[in-house]
């Protein structure tokens, strides 16, 4: 059989249809529907990644695999899919993911035999990777809206999943709003790009926007940002997603920070970098600035979070930001006829799109593992894990070192391009407008650090120091498929660090698609070694000799320590522990104590609420209980979500009033309507 993408597309399509009906065909054998459908999961993902690897490294030949899955009911309705160099990348670290996931997925979902329905957990989990996959291959609109209607339902069935929680469930309905609203605008946006081209095809829509009118243009760009951005979880359209995120199963979890969101990137590369044609500067000072308070707010709420899983929801936040400043000072760039400088931009935003679903995943099985051995999510219960899931502490010190774009690791490449980009951005424009590239730069120096502090508290808090909690005390190591998952993508995460230029040459295709450049000769220096920055004067910067320095440099402490200490007398006493007799739990830092410094210095933002009880025994002056509370509400659901909802209550009960269970009255208002509906047709 000739292994071409679109065969192997097919196969992983069809692998993810078995795999959900296979878990709805067993579901009264857990075990066999665990082993079925995250099997089949895990078999149509290698299609799908080497389908998308054989496309971009050109092994294709002919022009792009585009195929119609079934035959059309409608003359207009066609469901076709497409391999594009745009969808292929995406295509690609999708499919890694769900690879990984689906492999963890075997031990994890074990945790639900006997209280949940493993198969409905597996069939719910194919059809939403089934439903992502067409949404980064669908051809035509009605393919797209059909997928992503379809990942809407299915994602909230997984968020759901666990519905005896009210927490659950309201994070559940949150969720379905949002992407409701997102299907909304994103749908009004097609339908301004149809009225230009007349055809619903994705060939038909390439630069339509060069034929509209500035403003319904406009509006269309402000759209697909609101629709597109909702789902990528934006600032301040974010709202749903520290909210899904933790209650969410942990395999999907890491599917919905890793993947899920990043459909709301490639909505908005696709649309404005294929369809709209040449982009006025306003739209990338936009996309630019939004990435910059999302990637800022994300990792402040992040630093004040003690539940593990909402302060991995918050870093998701960030980095979306990140990715968006990326796409933003690309765009900027387009506009000023820096095409150049405009791809290493867009490489840059990319990049991180498949650094950040790595250790994004990374850091979500972490965090499921550490749930499934404790059943809490909250970090103050936790500590000393390290010595009990020793393995899973490493895979996690991975991915905090990733996310904190700490060198040699793949956090630290992206960011790095994108520093690079924001700081030549400076000089591409006379206008006061060229202050926003260092500004933002500043900002992502901001985010780092705090990033790094942040995973500073989540690591230490969580793993090191003793048990605060008998769910500590007793936890274990996890499944040998759940270690396994994590370690891929930890390999993925060190292999995307060290050998950065080698990966970027697979996005040849996509720069040329959409700048009309290809960056692999100008980023690349000594053999692929070295990582450069276009011009003589920027930087450089090498993974790989980094770690091999380091490495170099290693023995050199060991053997200070043999040649000086051989004759040196070691004696072991007790800790210092403030004249206790023991350590106890209650002298560690806590999550709360070690993020208060930084809740006072932002405390203008966060604005958090404190409440002290005391408890006397016969006088006022002497306490015998004393109990401190503080906790940081969002200031978007203060000043935003909160009162929208009110107002929507208040304006439902008005509109109540004309529900009057009056035969007569609906009589009268469907004359009425038909009265009006004349009057306009005329």
């Amino acid at each position: 059989m000739n292994f071409t993408p679109a065969v192997l597309l097919v196969a992983s399509l069809c692998g993810y249809v078995i795999g959900a009906g296979g878990g709805l065909l067993f579901l009264r054998r857990e075990r066999l529907a665990n082993l079925f459908c995250f099997g089949a999961t895990a078999f149509s993902a290698l299609n799908g990644l080497l389908a998308a690897l054989l496309f971009l490294a050109g092994a294709a030949g002919a022009p792009p695999p585009q195929f119609e899955l079934f035959p059309a009911p409608l003359s207009y309705l066609h469901f076709s899919v497409r391999l594009d160099a745009l969808s292929a990348f995406f295509l690609l670290f999708v499919s890694f993911i769900v690879f990984a996931i689906a492999t963890y997925s075997l031990g994890y979902a074990k945790g639900y035999f006997g209280r949940k329905s493993v198969g409905v957990l597996g069939a719910l989990f194919n059809a939403l990777v089934l439903a992502t996959t067409l949404v980064v291959t669908a051809d035509n609109v009605w393919s797209f809206l059909i997928a992503w209607e379809l990942m809407a339902l299915t994602a909230y069935c997984l968020v759901s999943f666990e519905h005896e929680s009210g927490e659950t469930r309201r994070a559940g309905v949150l969720y379905f709003i949002m992407s409701h609203l997102d299907a909304v605008c994103i749908i009004l946006g097609f339908l301004l790009l149809y009225q230009a081209a007349g055809d619903y095809g994705f060939a038909s829509l390439h630069d339509i926007g060069t034929k509209m009118p500035p403003g319904r243009r406009d509006a269309a760009f402000l759209l697909f940002l609101v629709g597109f951005g909702i789902k990528a979880g934006i600032v301040p359209l974010h709202i749903w997603l520290p909210a899904a995120h933790p209650v969410a199963p942990s395999n999907v979890s890491a599917f919905m920070s890793g993947v899920l969101l990043k459909t709301g990137i490639y909505g908005l590369t696709r649309v404005a970098f294929d369809f709209l044609g040449p982009p006025p500067l306003w739209w990338g000072v936009t996309v630019l600035t939004v990435g910059t308070v999302s990637a800022v707010l994300g990792v402040l709420y992040a630093l004040m979070e003690h539940d593990l899983k909402r302060l991995l929801a918050y870093h998701s936040i960030e980095n979306i930001g990140i990715i968006l400043m990326g796409l933003g000072a690309a765009l900027m760039f387009l506009h000023t006829g820096h095409p150049l400088l405009a791809t290493l931009a867009l490489v840059a935003g990319l990049y991180h799109t498949i650094n950040h679903a790595v250790f994004k995943g990374l850091l979500f099985m972490g965090a499921g593992a550490v749930v499934h051995a404790t059943h809490t999510r909250n970090m103050e219960e936790l500590g000393g894990l390290i010595r009990r899931m020793p393995q899973t502490a490493l895979f996690f010190l991975i991915g905090a070192v990733a996310i904190s774009a700490l060198p040699p690791l793949n956090g630290f490449v992206s960011e790095w391009l994108t520093y690079q980009a924001l700081l030549q951005g400076f000089g591409t424009t006379d206008s006061l407008m060229r202050l926003i590239f260092p500004l933002s730069g500043a900002m992502l120096a901001l985010t780092g650090a705090l990033a790094a502090a942040c995973f500073v508290k989540a690591f230490g808090i969580t793993f090191l120091a003793q048990p605060r909690s008998e769910h500590a005390t007793q936890a274990h190591e996890a499944a040998p498929t759940m270690l396994l998952g994590m370690g891929l993508l930890a390999a993925a995460c060190v292999a995307l660090g060290l050998f950065p230029v080698q990966f970027v040459r697979l996005l040849d295709p996509l720069t040329q698609q959409l700048t009309g450049r290809q960056l692999s000769g100008p980023l690349g220096a000594a053999h692929g070694l070295v990582l450069t920055s276009l011009t003589e004067r920027s930087g450089t910067a090498s993974t790989l000799g980094l770690a091999l320095m380091g490495l170099c440099l290693l023995p050199i402490p060991f053997a200070l320590a043999w040649v000086f200490g051989r004759r040196a007398q070691v004696r072991i006493g007790p800790t210092w522990d403030c004249g206790q007799r023991s350590l106890t739990p209650r002298m560690e830092y806590t999550a709360t104590g070690f993020s208060k410094p930084l809740r006072m210095v932002f405390k203008a933002l966060f604005r958090p609420h404190r409440e002290v009880q005391r408890e006397y025994d016969f006088s006022p002056y002497f306490a015998k209980n004393l109990r401190f509370d503080s906790h940081v509400e969002e200031v978007f659901e203060q000043k935003i979500y909160r009162p929208a909802r009110l107002m929507i209550l208040r304006a439902s009960r008005r509109v109540q009033a004309l529900q009057a269970g009056s035969i007569h009255a609906y009589l009268l208002y469907i004359f009425s309507t038909l009265v009006l509906l004349l009057l306009f047709a005329v």
